[in-house]
C-alpha cells in the first residue's frame, strides 16, 4: 500500500457500475453517489449516460489512459465518483483503482457484468463455462479454450473482433462451432444474432458486444491438451526443442506456482516457457534466445499456443540476463555451458527460487555434476526409448539421455 494511504480515512471515492440502460438501471444509492460527487470520472459514453444526474465536474479519462490514476488520487478527501462498465472488479477500472486506493477509502456499487448478462440471455451456468476478456488483448488468448464441446463467453474489443475470432476458430478446425453475438446488452439497442465460425456473415456489429461460443471440433482440430507435454508437432521448430516426454518431466520439476516468473535460458522453440504459461493465466515467462530465427519462431509459437504475452529477449546469456525482472524460477536448456551463465542465473534467482537445468552433452553434464557436488539439489537421469522397426520386427530405439539438475536457492 502506498505510504500516503497508510491511515484509513472516510470513503471519499465511490465506484459506480453502469450498464447500457444508463440511469434507468441505477439504484438510488448509485444515483446519489453521482449527483453528490464534486468530481465524476468516466469514459465519454458513461458521462453522457449520466449527465442528467451530475452536479459536479465531469472528468473524462485522459488519452492515453493513466493506469496510475493520478487525477483521481490528487482529489483524495473530496467526494469523487468513478463510472465503470458493469462490474468494476471484473476486468474493470476497479482493479486499476485498487492498486492506488485502499479498499477502506472506496465504496463500490457494481452492476451486472457483460458475462453475467450474456449468460442470463443464453441460460448458461457461468460456473460451467470459460470466460475470457479479449478487450484490448490479442485474440490468440482464446486458443487454449478451444476444447471439443466447450462453451466460452468472450468480451471483445470492437465490432470487427467477432469476425476475426470466427476466422481464428475456423482455421483451428472448429468451423462448425455455433457463435452468438450479443450486442449492447441491457440497452435499447440490444440485439442477439447467431451464426457459425465457418459461415460467419454478420455485419454492422455494435462495438459493445460479447461473443458466446459453442465449440464443435473436426477430427483435424488443433486442440491444446490440458496436461503438460504437448505434442512436438504443435510447435514450429528446427529440432532445437525439449522433446515431449522430457518436457513434461521438466515442467513437473519446475513446479509452477501462481504468479511466478520463469526465465527460460536458451529457449530454442520456446516450448518450456510456453507450456509454463499455459499452466495458469497468472504465470509469466521470459524466453532468452540468441539466434534471431529461433527468437522469431518463439514469438510465432507463443501466439499459436495462446500465450502472446510471452516476452522474448534476443541475446546470449549471460549478457542478455542483465536488467531483467527477478525470476522466481529459472530453466537452463541451451547455452548453459557458456562462461558465467550459471553464476549469473544463480545470483539473479530470488531466495527460495528454483533452478532446473537439462544436459544432453558431456560438457553440460560435467557442469551439472560439479554444481550438484558444490550446492546439492537433486540429479536425475532421464531416458526414453520408443518402439521402432528393426528389419521385419520391432525393437526399442533409445533417445539421447538427459541429465537434469534441480536446486532450490537457500
Amino acid at each position: 500500500m502506498p505510504a500516503e494511504f497508510d491511515t484509513p480515512t472516510q470513503k471519499w471515492l465511490t465506484v459506480v457500475g453502469i450498464g447500457e440502460d444508463g440511469v434507468a438501471g441505477l439504484g438510488d444509492e448509485a444515483k446519489r453517489a453521482i449527483s453528490g460527487a464534486a468530481h465524476v470520472f468516466g469514459g465519454k459514453r458513461h458521462l453522457a449516460l449520466t449527465a442528467e444526474l451530475m452536479r459536479g465536474a465531469a472528468r473524462p479519462w485522459p488519452t492515453p489512459f493513466d493506469s496510475e490514476m493520478r487525477d483521481v488520487v490528487a482529489l483524495r478527501g473530496q467526494t469523487v465518483c468513478v463510472l465503470a462498465s458493469g462490474d468494476p472488479f471484473l476486468h474493470g477500472v476497479g482493479v486499476t483503482l485498487s492498486r492506488v486506493v485502499p479498499s477502506t477509502e472506496m465504496r463500490v456499487l457494481p452492476a451486472p457484468s457483460a458475462f453475467s448478462l450474456a449468460a442470463s440471455r443464453l441460460g448458461w451456468a457461468l460456473q460451467d463455462i470459460e470466460t475470457v476478456s479479449l478487450h484490448g488483448h490479442a485474440i490468440d488468448l482464446i486458443r487454449p479454450l478451444l476444447q471439443p464441446s466447450g462453451r466460452v463467453i468472450a468480451l471483445t474489443s470492437d465490432g470487427e473482433a467477432p469476425a476475426q475470432i470466427a476466422a481464428l476458430i475456423a482455421d483451428s478446425g472448429f468451423g462448425a462451432s455455433r457463435l452468438t453475438v450479443l450486442e449492447a446488452l441491457g440497452g435499447e439497442n440490444e440485439r442477439i444474432r447467431v451464426t457459425t465460425a465457418g459461415g460467419f456473415d454478420l455485419e454492422n456489429i455494435n462495438p459493445l458486444n460479447v461473443l458466446a461460443l459453442e465449440l464443435e471440433s473436426s477430427p483435424q482440430a488443433r486442440t491444446l491438451p490440458l496436461a503438460s507435454g504437448l505434442a512436438d508437432d504443435l510447435f514450429e521448430h528446427d529440432g532445437q526443442i525439449t522433446k515431449r516426454d522430457i518436457r513434461a518431466m521438466t515442467l513437473s520439476a519446475l513446479a509452477p506456482r501462481r504468479g511466478e516468473l520463469l526465465w527460460d535460458i536458451g529457449a530454442g522453440s520456446g516450448s518450456i516457457s510456453i507450456e509454463w504459461m499455459l499452466c495458469h493465466p497468472s504465470l509469466r515467462a521470459i524466453a532468452i534466445e540468441h539466434n534471431a530465427e529461433r527468437a522469431d519462431r518463439i514469438e510465432r509459437n507463443a501466439s499459436a499456443c495462446g500465450v502472446p504475452g510471452l516476452k522474448v529477449v534476443r541475446g546470449a546469456a549471460p549478457d542478455a540476463l542483465t536488467r531483467l525482472p527477478t525470476p522466481d524460477v529459472i530453466f537452463i536448456g541451451g547455452g548453459g555451458s557458456n562462461a558465467g551463465v550459471f553464476d549469473t542465473a544463480i545470483a539473479a534467482l530470488r531466495s527460495g527460487g528454483r533452478l532446473v537445468a537439462n544436459a544432453v552433452t558431456l560438457e553440460m553434464e560435467t557442469l551439472l555434476l560439479a554444481r550438484h557436488a558444490a550446492l546439492g539439489g537433486e540429479l536425475l537421469r532421464l531416458q526414453v526409448s520408443r518402439a521402432a522397426p528393426v528389419g521385419t520386427m520391432t525393437g526399442w530405439r533409445p533417445a539421447m539421455p538427459v541429465t537434469q539438475w534441480s536446486w532450490v536457492k537457500p
